[in-house]
């Protein structure tokens, strides 16, 4: 891919961003406006600091959403979103791993997907490591007593 495609699939991938952040923004202000006709918001004293703390939100958001289109190839931010889509715990986790990695200064370039996969597979272990038997089955069966196999010598 030329320079000039990268730049036309990075533009898009940042007007998705912003079309998604403002449609998520226009749906937040319609259901405050909803409970705020049923008289569950007050839209003074508490319900002022509701709305200063939906703004915080939506700018951490817009932030990371920045961060995360300068950091990630296109590829890459595709699977990230497919991940949120399955588990969004683990993609809010590798989103704030790659913010961290960026931030310290470890990342020399955009991140691939490939180098995503491994990031995932990092990730995925220490889950593992730190939750035990967690995603794991096992099966503990009695022992001696309960045979099934003892009624067939009685023919």
């Amino acid at each position: 891919m030329s320079d000039v495609d990268l730049q036309e699939v990075f533009s898009v991938a940042n007007q998705r961003a912003r079309i998604e952040l403002t449609t998520w923004r226009q749906i937040r202000k319609a259901r405050l406006a909803q409970l705020q006709s049923e008289g569950r918001v007050q839209s003074s004293g508490r319900g002022g600091a509701l709305e200063e703390q939906q703004k915080q939100q939506e700018q951490e958001a817009e932030a990371r959403t920045s961060i995360l289109s300068q950091i990630l190839l296109p590829e890459a931010a595709d699977r990230l979103g497919r991940i949120r889509l399955v588990k969004e715990s683990r993609a809010i986790d590798i989103e704030n791993r790659l913010i961290m990695l960026a931030k310290t200064g470890q990342l020399k370039s955009k991140v691939t997907e490939d180098q995503l996969k491994e990031l995932l597979g990092a990730v995925a272990e220490n889950t593992q490591k730190e939750g035990g038997a967690a995603g794991k089955i096992v099966i503990s069966r009695r022992k001696g007593g309960w045979d099934d196999d003892d009624d067939l010598l009685d023919l």
